[in-house]
Parts: structure tokens; C-alpha cells; sequence
């Protein structure tokens, strides 16, 4: 093949090339350099140190190490950006691997198992080809007309996506890779391979199925009361790129004739036990979230708002009036190191023992307790696990900084980790929804000093 940018694109993200021994591993290389270069750039420019290949040990794809604690807000989704395309150049790269290779390609899956998936390449990178062929040259071309059954390929996708979030949730308590990006990519699988067993079903008939596949699984999810239609919102835009993902690898594996026991094997014992390795207390990197306000008063006038806020009126933003948690009132006990200040949310009060105690100018505190952080939707009186534990506040401040003019910049910090995985993907969330809740308590303090100042 040449090096075209054309003929490149075509050969990392198509299935119409073999992937020979030593195109694996030159191509394979060039990549890695690549992702590593702009990683190490990114990193570099977002908090000045170097990232190493070592830390690709420490940190799954899309996982932030602690190194990057306190990073900027924007790391996190750039680099969860960069990483998606290699994700899907290393899996279909793979699976016509294996196929030169005489292997199934059903093998492909352990490339989401961590350590594993460095053992597979590190063997596809020795094997000896043994001729296999692209997909085109073994399967007719797909035909128009006939509609492929769809019933049978949606319930055993949202089967196997019900019984994984029973798994990982009910009983390991894990909200892992595995969870949110191994299962919907078995899930489009699944879906993608049943549904081009008996018929050559289109590109298009495949996503099609496999997104009608995740609506019914939501909605089973939803009804029997596994999970809330907030969280099932938020994770449905990573759900549906995955799982379409798995729709392509799937209709692959069917147009090749690949025979489903070996696959159902290897997802029985792929999903649960990636879960299993996930499972157990893996802390989050510590972010940041910083939100500023002026205030025209001076520093004096705004510090006893900042100790202890008085009630804030109901919230008019959609999001808080769904269930999001929300500040209402701050209350403060004892004065100076020591003291503990109660910030109450609609969903319980976090406590906050005072760590700096500058009157007019700084005051800090760490988090020793925290309420859910919203209220599920749901049919039932639902509490998944993740509303505890898994988005942690550590610690917050609050900066008074004297203006020129005789006003006031009020600063707010909140230090958090999340634990959700893939951070790289959920910080998209908790950044901006803590950023909310910022503005709602520093909008509040702003308007009640300035009214007490006749401002």
C-alpha cells in the first residue's frame, strides 16, 4: 500500500486491508510515537511536567493519573478526544491481525482487558502470516431490499448490557472501563453480529439496530430501577460511540463466518473479569474548579456573607429543578482554625472544618462529609451506588482580593476527585455542574452584600 493520507485512513480505519506482520508493527510504532508525542505535549502545556511511557502502566485510556492532579479543565476531554480514534485504529488493526495470523478474531476482545491487551500485541507482532483475507474478498457484497431480523439481535444486546450493569453495580460495586466502554462495545457487538448472522446486513441497518438496542436497554434499565434517567443521559453520548463501535466490529465477525461460541466464551469471561480486576478504591486525580465574582463592596463587607451565607431563594436553572443537589444556606460554628462550617445542599449539608482562618482575605477548609450529589429520576426511590463515593469533594477556599476601586473579587475553589471512569469523559460533567454551583453561591453573596451596601 502506498502512504497516501487517502490510502492511510483507509487502511487504520477500514477493514478493506490485511494487516500484515510488519505493517502491524511499523504502523503500530508510528502511532504509539504519535499519541505519545501529543500527549507529552499536552501535558506539558497543561501542567509542566513530563509524562512518561511509565504512566501508561498506571493509567488505563481515558483514566487521568494522580500526576495530573490539578491539571486545567480542558486536559482531561483533550486527551480523552486524542485517545478515541487510536482506540478504534488499534482494534480493527488487530482483528485483521489476527485474521492474517490464522486466529480468530474473536481474540480482538482482550484488547480492552488491561495488560492482556500489551501481551496480544506484543504476540501479533511475531506470528507468521497464514494468507487470511480482508472481508470483502471472503463475503458477497451487502444487498438492498431485505430487512434483516431485528428482534432477536436487540434483546440478547440489551440481555447482555442488563446482566453487566447488574454485575458490575449491584454486586462489585464497580463503575469502571468495563462498565462504560467494554460493555457497550459487547453490546454493539452482540447486536451487530447476531443481526448479520443470517442476512448481510448495511453499515446503516447495523447502527440502526444497535442504537435501538441501547434505547431498549436504558429503558429496561430505567424501569427495573438499576439506574435514574440523569446518569442514563449523561453516559448515553460515550454509550452510543462505543457501541456503534462494537455494531461494526460484530457485523465483521459475521460477515467472516467467525463462530459465536468462541466469542460468547470470551465475553462471559472478558466482562466480569476486567470488572473484577476495576473493582475496589482507585482515587481520582484532584481537580479544581475556580469561579470568580466582583463584588462592589469592600473585602470587610463580603466576609461574614463568605463564613456563613444566608438563605438562597429556590433555583430557577432546569438541571437544579431535575434533581441536581443545590447550595441553600451556609451555617458556621466556633470562629477561626477549627471552627466547622455546614455548607446544607438540597440533598444534606457538607462539613467543613475551617484548615485557614484570614479575616477579609482568605478562608479554607476540607470536606469531611458530603450528601449525594443529586436526586435520581426514576419510577422508584432509586440510590445507585455511584451517588456515594464516587464524585468526593476534598476541599475548598474562598479568596477575598481588594480591587483598585474599592470592590472586591471574590474567588471560589472546590478540589475534588472523580472517580467514575473514564474520568477523561465524566469531568466533562462534574467540571461545569460544581462550576453551577459556584456561580449560584457567589451570585447570591454578590447580590446580598451589595443590597446591605445600598450598591
Amino acid at each position: 500500500m502506498t502512504s497516501r493520507p487517502k490510502d492511510l485512513l483507509r487502511f487504520w480505519f477500514t477493514y478493506q486491508d490485511t494487516v500484515s506482520r510488519v505493517e502491524y508493527l511499523r504502523h503500530g510504532v508510528a502511532l504509539m510515537a504519535l499519541k505519545y508525542g501529543v500527549d507529552v505535549a499536552l501535558v506539558a502545556l497543561g501542567t509542566g511536567t513530563l509524562w512518561t511511557p511509565l504512566d501508561y502502566l498506571q493509567s488505563a485510556p481515558f483514566v487521568l493519573s494522580s500526576r495530573l492532579s490539578g491539571s486545567p479543565a480542558y486536559l482531561a476531554p483533550m486527551l480523552a478526544a486524542w485517545t478515541l480514534p487510536f482506540l478504534w485504529i488499534g482494534i480493527s488493526m488487530t482483528q485483521r491481525r489476527l485474521l492474517d495470523a490464522g486466529w480468530s478474531a474473536w481474540w480482538s476482545l482482550l484488547f480492552f482487558v488491561p495488560l492482556l491487551s500489551y501481551a496480544l500485541i506484543a504476540v501479533l507482532a511475531t506470528l507468521a502470516p497464514t494468507g487470511g483475507a480482508p472481508e470483502e474478498s471472503r463475503r458477497p457484497e451487502d444487498v438492498g431490499g431485505a430487512r434483516p431480523a431485528r428482534l432477536v439481535p436487540v434483546l440478547a444486546g440489551a440481555a447482555v448490557g442488563l446482566a453487566m450493569m447488574w454485575l458490575s453495580v449491584a454486586w462489585m460495586d464497580s463503575y469502571g472501563l468495563a462498565l462504560f466502554m467494554g460493555t457497550p462495545y459487547v453490546i454493539g457487538l452482540v447486536t451487530g453480529y447476531l443481526l448479520s448472522r443470517g442476512h448481510p446486513a448495511t453499515a446503516g441497518q447495523t447502527h440502526v439496530t444497535v442504537l435501538i438496542t441501547l434505547a431498549v436497554l436504558a429503558t429496561g434499565a430505567f424501569v427495573v430501577g438499576f439506574e435514574g434517567a440523569i446518569c442514563l443521559l449523561m453516559v448515553a453520548p460515550l454509550g452510543a460511540v462505543v457501541a456503534l463501535m462494537g455494531g461494526v466490529t460484530g457485523r465483521f465477525l459475521a460477515r467472516r463466518s467467525e463462530a459465536p461460541l468462541r466469542g460468547a466464551v470470551l465475553v462471559a469471561v472478558m466482562l466480569p473479569g476486567s470488572a473484577a480486576l476495576e473493582a475496589g478504591d482507585h482515587p481520582g486525580a484532584l481537580r479544581e474548579v475556580r469561579s470568580s465574582v466582583v463584588i462592589d463592596a469592600p473585602a470587610e463587607a463580603v466576609w461574614n456573607e463568605v463564613i456563613a451565607f444566608s438563605p438562597i431563594p429556590e433555583p430557577s436553572a432546569l438541571l437544579f429543578r431535575l434533581g441536581l443537589a443545590y447550595p441553600t444556606h451556609a451555617r458556621i460554628e466556633g470562629e477561626g482554625v477549627g471552627a466547622v462550617r455546614y455548607c446544607v445542599f438540597s440533598t444534606g449539608a457538607f462539613v467543613e472544618p475551617i484548615t485557614v482562618w484570614e479575616p477579609a482575605r482568605r478562608l479554607s477548609f476540607d470536606v469531611v462529609a458530603s450528601p449525594p450529589p443529586l436526586r435520581e429520576l426514576s419510577l422508584w426511590d432509586v440510590a445507585p451506588p455511584h451517588l456515594d463515593g464516587y464524585l468526593v469533594p476534598r476541599a475548598g477556599e474562598f479568596r477575598l482580593i481588594p480591587l483598585e476601586d474599592g470592590r472586591t473579587r471574590l474567588e471560589g475553589s472546590t478540589w475534588y476527585e472523580q472517580r467514575l471512569r473514564p474520568e477523561g469523559y465524566w469531568v466533562l460533567f462534574s467540571d461545569p455542574v460544581i462550576g453551577m454551583i459556584h456561580e449560584r453561591v457567589l451570585e447570591h453573596i454578590r447580590v446580598a452584600v451589595e443590597g446591605r451596601n445600598g450598591s
